[in-house]
């Protein structure tokens, strides 16, 4: 076990480092891409894009990926008129294939969260 002092300072580089790696940063290339997509394809009514890239640098496969543009890992929350009548699975399909692109470009994995403005407001309500 750490000391006193150790464990203090342990905790206040752990919380520098995530204070910093919550910066508002500008969008990169990938981000920019899945916006324009999906904003093209499903004319959403709510879209949030986050950039979770930075919580998988130290996985083997990402520090393998060398020169790319580092946006590996997003989480997007999308609702759209397009989802009605489409089960999950069918949504994810869509969103999936308008960025088969950056997937073949070094996109890892995407966190997908896809309602209709109707799902959307019934848990809304909750």
């Amino acid at each position: 076990m750490l000391p006193t002092t150790a464990r203090s300072v342990q905790c206040a580089v752990r919380l520098i480092r995530t204070m910093a790696a919550n910066q508002i940063t500008p969008p990169g290339p990938v981000e920019v891409a899945i916006h324009d997509k999906l904003t093209a394809l499903l004319h959403p009514s709510q879209l949030t894009i986050t950039n979770e890239s930075h919580l998988h640098r130290h996985h083997a496969a990402m520090r393998a990926q060398g020169g790319g543009s580092g946006e590996s890992h997003f989480a997007v929350q999308v609702t759209s008129d397009s989802f009605k009548g489409k089960n999950t699975v069918q949504r994810h399909r869509m969103i999936y294939s308008a960025l088969a692109d950056e997937f073949a470009q070094g996109l890892h994995a995407l966190s997908l969260r896809t309602r209709t403005p109707e799902e959307a407001q019934r848990l809304a309500a909750q």
